[in-house]
């Protein structure tokens, strides 16, 4: 018998071939996305579960699975799933880190130079104000070219974000768990820092880490504090690793020369003085967000799965220690 695997979200099919050949798909017929009811429904019959951010799995909907045996979320990020829950059931928990990785990176690229170049800003005001001023000393945004980027998170996302910062001119310090490879770091031309020295030193700020319990409120008060005058953030990993209250008042103040925003601490709620900025530049949480990577992310999640079934562990798994259960 096929497995079956409850698909959350109608995904785009081109990128669920393969699983649709080799499982039973519930797939949403008549609305984009499950309810949370239905999914409570559709668990209990269901082996697998390609899950999406939208809809959270917590242990109450991990609690009428009879017979999960795995769920492939669909993007890097996991916090959507109660991934305790899912490794006290014996359940292995998957992501999609690799097809995320260049299109995120595009997108906290964007969001810098919108920033630094106004592009955003300007757009707005030659679209809506009829006398928008023109001139050589009007509408002066900053360059990013010999400019120091602190990177915190030096992963896939972070090394090819730094690939387009270097391209540009940009030197590029890091903080991580661990260091990089030599080698590596001979490639980016870089070396690691202390989160603190990385706060002091950077013209700009980029974020590229998980979210947890270590990272929640990462960028805080005492954290802003550190960061250079006229210092800009760049945050496309998860909006509450920023305590985002905190990040309006240093705006406000002007200690922070602005902010590029693909996440929010509690999206789709956005604090209401960031939408009055106009050194904020934002989108709605829309870093991965093209068709082909729509596509390829769906393929990678199917890969996943289709792999777990066949009894093979080449999976990118986050909680391995539920292969000793």
């Amino acid at each position: 018998m096929k497995p079956r695997i409850l698909i959350v979200a109608a995904l785009p099919k081109q990128g669920l071939l393969e699983l649709g050949q080799k499982c039973e798909l519930i797939y949403p017929t008549e609305n984009f996305m499950f309810s949370n009811d239905e999914i409570k429904q559709h668990i209990g019959q269901a082996d697998g579960v390609l899950s999406v951010f939208e809809r959270p799995l917590t242990a109450e909907t991990m609690a009428c699975a009879r017979k999960l045996r795995i769920i492939a979320n669909f993007g890097v990020g996991y916090n959507n799933i109660d991934v305790a829950k899912a490794t006290e059931m014996g359940v292995v928990v998957c992501n999609t880190p690799n097809a995320v990785t260049e299109p995120t990176a595009e997108m906290a690229f964007g969001l810098l130079l919108s920033l630094t170049r106004k592009i955003a800003l300007t757009d707005r005001g030659l679209r809506t104000n009829p006398n928008f001023k023109w001139g050589m000393m009007e509408n002066l945004g900053t360059g990013i070219y010999g400019k120091t980027l602190g990177i915190v998170g030096m992963g896939r996302i972070g090394r090819a974000f730094a690939r387009r910062a270097i391209a540009s001119g940009m030197k590029v310090i890091y903080f991580n768990r661990t260091r990089l490879p030599e080698d590596l770091e001979e490639d980016y031309n870089c070396h690691l820092v202390s989160f603190d020295e990385l706060l002091e030193r950077s013209d700009v700020v980029s974020l590229h880490c998980p979210l947890n319990a270590e990272t929640h409120h990462l960028i805080d008060e005492a954290e802003m504090k550190k960061m250079k005058q006229g210092a800009i953030l760049i945050n496309t990993s998860r909006g509450a690793v920023i305590h985002e209250k905190i990040l309006a008042k240093y705006l406000q103040n002007g200690k922070l020369g602005g902010a590029g925003l693909d996440v929010y601490e509690f999206e789709p709620k956005i604090t209401h003085e960031l939408l009055t900025f106009d050194n904020v530049v934002m989108t709605p949480h829309t870093g991965s967000g093209t068709i082909d990577a729509r596509i390829e992310i769906g393929r990678e999640a199917s890969f996943n799965i289709l792999r777990f079934f066949e009894g093979r562990k080449d999976i990118s798994i986050v909680n391995p220690s539920v292969w000793d259960r």
